[in-house]
């Protein structure tokens, strides 16, 4: 086969650490969805809900931009998600005291019981799933590089 026949330069596909990647994280994205839809919460709700907590923890007022940028999501998308999980009475949003743009997050009492248990859930199957790595710790440095290098 000739260059013009076979454009890849990967003698198997398995070769390709890009389409690995890619293959992975639909494995994982997968057995996730699976793992929260107990909880009704899609895992971008939880992504979304769970960094709104984290970031409450440390800080007052956490607004909608604040979750986007930690989950590094785009703003108008997790806004969307955000209203989808006030409709289930997770999270309320309020005005901004002084930026009348921005969105206050605070999660409910309802958020925090399901946040809780989602929180369980998905550590339990990311340290069931990742335990086949030899080092996680590294694995995790490296994706870290990668991220960064964006």
């Amino acid at each position: 086969m000739d260059e013009k026949e076979n454009p890849f330069s990967y003698k198997s596909a398995n070769d390709a650490t890009g389409f690995l990647l890619w293959k992975v994280h639909n494995c994982w994205q997968r057995e996730i969805k699976k793992s929260l839809k107990q909880l009704d919460l899609t895992h971008t709700q939880f992504v979304i809900l769970a960094g709104a907590y984290w970031l409450s923890l440390n800080q007052v007022e956490v607004t909608q931009v604040e979750i986007a940028r930690h989950a590094q999501t785009d703003v108008m998308m997790t806004s969307n998600v955000l209203r989808i999980l006030e409709k289930k009475g997770f999270v309320n949003r309020a005005e901004h005291k002084t930026d009348t743009r921005a969105k206050v997050i605070h999660i409910s009492e309802k958020g925090r019981k399901v946040l809780v248990q989602a929180v369980k859930t998905v550590e339990t199957f990311d340290r069931r799933f990742f335990s086949a790595l030899d080092n996680e710790t590294g694995f995790n440095r490296e994706l870290i590089r990668l991220m960064e290098a964006c």
